[in-house]
């Protein structure tokens, strides 16, 4: 059996009326219609999936703005580091990239210190994450640190791969 890589890219609306965290429009669904909204994707499948994260609708205000922002070339240049980072220290495992690790490679390149420890398992515990997403935090927090160019996982690494599980969570109305 063969696995093929690939990178799934979906897109689903908070509520049934797609306004429950617009803070311009007030969303007109009950909880239990929520909840029955989100029972529809079945939490095995969230599960397996990185990240997932709210995308706030753009206003034109932040679309006309002229304001300087990292240019595409930059980041470009920022992922290859990174990914190359990754070749790099996973040569001697006979994988790429850190999406591609392991349970026991996560523990070997994925080490925390205390503060950052503390912050998982509080995150762990207080939000209700799975065995699955404790590794898919560890991974995309180092993802992250690469990205930063930082050999280690830092607190801000840990603290933002976290904010990416907001499917993990229950939602507020």
């Amino acid at each position: 059996m063969f696995l093929a890589p690939i990178m799934l890219v979906a897109a689903m609306n908070p509520c049934p009326c797609g306004f429950l965290t617009d803070p311009k429009r007030a969303c007109r669904c009950s909880t239990t219609q929520i909840a029955r909204y989100r029972a529809k994707i079945s939490g095995p499948l969230l599960d397996r999936i990185d990240i997932h994260i709210e995308v706030p609708p753009a206003r034109y205000q932040e679309l006309s703005d002229n304001i300087s922002a990292e240019s595409s070339a930059q980041i470009k240049e920022r992922v290859n580091k990174a990914r190359a980072i990754q070749r790099e220290r996973l040569k001697d495992e006979g994988i790429m990239s850190n999406a591609q690790m392991s349970h026991k490679q996560v523990r070997k390149f994925c080490v925390l210190g205390k503060e950052e420890n503390n912050l998982l398992k509080m995150a762990m515990t207080e939000l209700n994450f799975s065995a699955r997403a404790y590794d898919k935090i560890l991974k995309v927090s180092r993802t992250i640190a690469d990205l930063a160019g930082s050999e280690q996982i830092k607190t801000e690494h840990l603290s933002e791969a976290i904010q990416c599980r907001n499917l993990d969570r229950e939602f507020f109305v």
